[in-house]
């Protein structure tokens, strides 16, 4: 049987292929190297090496190479370095340069704020090819596992557990010393000095945690020092950052993203004062869920003259009526009289008093009609003050929020396809569920900054056909640096905050 026969690998041939040829002119890699050409990466601060000794490499080159790399699922220094070697697309893109894994690794460690301004860039790009709508946006967050596993995590009770389980183990070597003799004795006295030195690094770490004022529970993490132990779902915790991102809804693409290693609670306002910023204007609606429900975040949003819609918690155990029909928001604010009007039709009074809570502080009201009322059994269960109704100084906007989710209908429900839309493709699409990088939020920052940068990329890649691409980049780049650098120059700016 005869098969197709490949050329021998010895012969010399006469018409040598340039490698310009073995690229197609429709390949992704061709907008790559035109969307980092058309940069002025001096502009947006990426750092270059002295010129001292061997030339630096140009940083376009470098950036090319990530690009690329985020876009195929590789994201490893390592991985980087072979594909200069053997990948033609990269060879192509390189112009065979062959940069090492630590050149590539520091490239992305020095620029995080470099990589900040691209992804801006992209967003600048999304405006002019008419992709960003800035009607609706949709925030959340999710996430990413740091490079610190949950054994190299302390806090003060974790602690505690160990000291107490090696003086346990202690106390019976010692008693297991008096027994012994020879060989044995030798093999005790090291499980002894063995234990009192973790006891030493256990101690060292315990002085750290108390020094720490600036939480109620503070944690140590010994290889990634700014990632934290949280709570991914349900009873599954990670040590993890948190990245919090913007979803315009016209086309999905993300139009900020910031890293931390904090929960939603307090993250809304910070994220709309950025979308203003960013999308010049505060005539949008954003949609987030009820991890964000905050009334400190309320007031910065309507301060922001932002309109929100965030999901409604479900109320406490502790805060429930033995009947639901007497839970505090069935009962009626009069603001001109500043009381409260029960179910029953009871008024309900403050006496002026202000009490300060963890974060806010707050008035309460409560009428002594209660001790006679009929229905009291179902309203509360206090004995000796009746029904007790607090409010604080964010309460009204807590309510206005209640009132949106109302009055809009059906909007609220596209939050979820929205912001899903993202993670879905970057997490589940291309594996990325964690951070590459050790040593902070900074670097973390630096790594989810290439995620955003190339889902942007991906996404108008997908949207807008190549030959529009082409033919339009580098009039629509050059066009957008004439003005961007007036916003991209300040450093100290709130969208280029990390």
């Amino acid at each position: 049987m005869e098969y197709l026969q490949g050329e021998l690998r010895g012969q010399t041939v006469l018409f040598k292929t340039c490698i310009d040829d073995m690229v197609p002119e429709d390949n992704t890699v061709r907008l790559i190297d035109q969307f980092v050409d058309s940069l002025n990466l001096e502009e947006m601060g990426f750092n270059v090496l002295a010129s001292k000794g061997r030339p630096p490499y140009n940083p376009a080159d470098l950036l090319k190479l990530y690009i690329y790399g985020y876009m195929n699922r590789m994201r490893s220094s390592r991985v980087l370095e072979k594909e200069c070697r053997r990948n033609i697309e990269v060879i192509w893109l390189m112009k065979t340069l062959k940069p090492d894994h630590n050149t590539i690794a520091r490239f992305r460690k020095d620029n995080p704020k470099a990589i900040k301004r691209v992804f801006r860039f992209s967003v600048e790009l999304a405006k002019n090819f008419n992709l960003i709508g800035g009607v609706l946006i949709a925030g959340d967050s999710t996430k990413l596992r740091a490079q610190n596993s949950k054994k190299n995590n302390y806090n003060k009770k974790k602690i505690k557990r160990h000291l107490d389980y090696i003086d346990k183990k202690l106390e019976e070597h010692n008693a297991d010393l008096s027994k012994a003799d020879g060989d044995k004795k030798e093999e005790i006295e090291k499980q002894i000095n063995k234990h009192k030195n973790q006891r030493q690094k256990y101690e060292a770490l315990q002085k750290e945690l108390e020094k720490d004022k600036t939480t109620e529970n503070p944690q140590i993490s010994t290889s990634d020092p700014e990632s934290k132990h949280q709570i991914v779902r349900g009873s599954i915790t990670e040590v993890c950052y948190t990245a919090q991102t913007t979803v315009d809804a016209e086309h999905k693409l993300l139009i900020d993203y910031k890293i931390t290693n904090k929960n939603d609670k307090k993250a809304m306002g910070d994220m709309l004062k950025r979308a203003k910023d960013i999308l010049k204007s505060n005539e949008f609606t954003a949609l987030y869920d009820k991890g964000y429900h905050t009334g400190s975040e309320f007031h910065t949003a309507d301060q922001l003259g932002i309109k929100t819609l965030v999901a409604i918690p479900a109320i406490g155990r502790k805060s429930q009526a033995p009947n639901p029909d007497y839970n505090a928001e069935y009962f009626v604010y009069n603001k001109e009289e500043d009381t409260y009007t029960c179910p029953e039709g009871h008024t309900l009074k403050s006496n002026g008093s202000h009490y300060k809570g963890r974060n806010y502080t707050f008035k309460q009201y409560k009428t002594k009609t209660c001790k006679s009322c009929p229905v009291r059994e179902q309203c509360t269960t206090s004995k000796a003050n009746g029904k007790v109704i607090q409010r604080s100084q964010y309460t009204e906007h807590i309510e206005n929020n209640a009132k949106r989710i109302k009055e809009s209908g059906n909007l609220y429900k596209k939050r979820q396809a929205l912001v899903e839309h993202p993670y879905g493709t970057i997490k589940r699409g291309w594996g990325f569920d964690h951070i590459m990088t050790k040593k902070g939020i900074i670097r973390a920052s630096a790594d989810f900054g290439l995620i955003a940068l190339v889902y942007n990329l991906k996404r108008i890649m997908n949207i807008v056909s190549f030959k529009d691409l082409s033919d339009n980049f580098k009039k629509v780049i050059e066009a957008l640096l004439s003005g961007i650098f007036s916003i991209l120059k300040p450093y100290n700016a709130v969208i280029i905050k990390i």
